[in-house]
């Protein structure tokens, strides 16, 4: 990565600046929205970088990546699965990652449940949904979003903090915006008919940021915007 430290603080206060000010014209405080960087395909580097900057977490696509840039960082942070995820790797999953946001399927819940039993975790996961009806994406329908949340509530290992989706990849604005909107409403209404507090809505990137604001993201994922393209 030929990216200096300077380069990325530079663009990391400048990403946070839109934040504040997206944020501001929609009437929410700045606080209210984190900035998860998102360092796959990226080396240990990036790491380093996100911890020094002060920032808590950082977001990783693939389980072996994950694990080996964890094997050579010694600093603090949480690291969020944001990829998708196969059954054969909740295991790994479960034990190395700090939450896992790409959790799509009811089989996937029972998997994550039980290796997080094995290693006596409370693992805190989002669900994913793929809220833009987007045959590209992964993620659950949204008719299926009361199943699974009545079947993540029912596992004692695992903790479910909100919802995750992605937009699809489009140069109409108004189609990441309907995207979030959906999975908004979506978390809503299983907090109304489950009775429980659902803070995170982790949507929104670099292309779709105020889309995803103004409808009431609390976590982006910013990736290009922060550390270039991707090796």
């Amino acid at each position: 990565m030929t990216l200096t430290y300077e380069e990325f603080a530079n663009r990391t206060d400048e990403i946070r600046k839109k934040i504040e000010a997206y944020c501001l014209s929609y009437g929410r405080h700045p606080q209210e929205v984190t900035l998860l960087p998102v360092t796959k395909n990226h080396p240990v580097t990036a790491f380093e970088y996100v911890s020094r900057y002060g920032l808590l977490s950082a977001g990783e696509n693939r389980v072996q990546e994950a694990m080996s840039k964890k094997e050579q960082f010694s600093g603090q942070l949480k690291i969020e699965l944001i990829g998708h995820l196969q059954t054969n790797k909740a295991k790994a999953a479960a034990l190395h990652f700090d939450r896992i946001q790409s959790v799509d399927s009811i089989k996937l819940i029972h998997h994550l449940d039980r290796h997080a039993s094995e290693s006596d975790r409370n693992l805190p996961i989002l669900l994913q949904f793929n809220a833009g009806n987007d045959p590209a994406k992964h993620g659950a329908e949204i008719s299926k979003a009361s199943s699974m949340m009545e079947e993540a509530l029912s596992k004692k290992n695992l903790q479910i903090d909100g919802l995750m989706t992605i937009a699809p990849f489009s140069k109409d604005s108004e189609i990441a915006k309907r995207t979030f909107m959906t999975l908004r409403e979506c978390r809503d209404m299983l907090a109304d008919q489950f009775a429980v507090t659902l803070p995170v809505l982790s949507m929104g990137m670099s292309g779709d940021l105020e889309e995803a604001i103004a409808a009431g993201s609390t976590q982006v994922r910013i990736g290009t915007a922060l550390f270039g393209s991707r090796e």
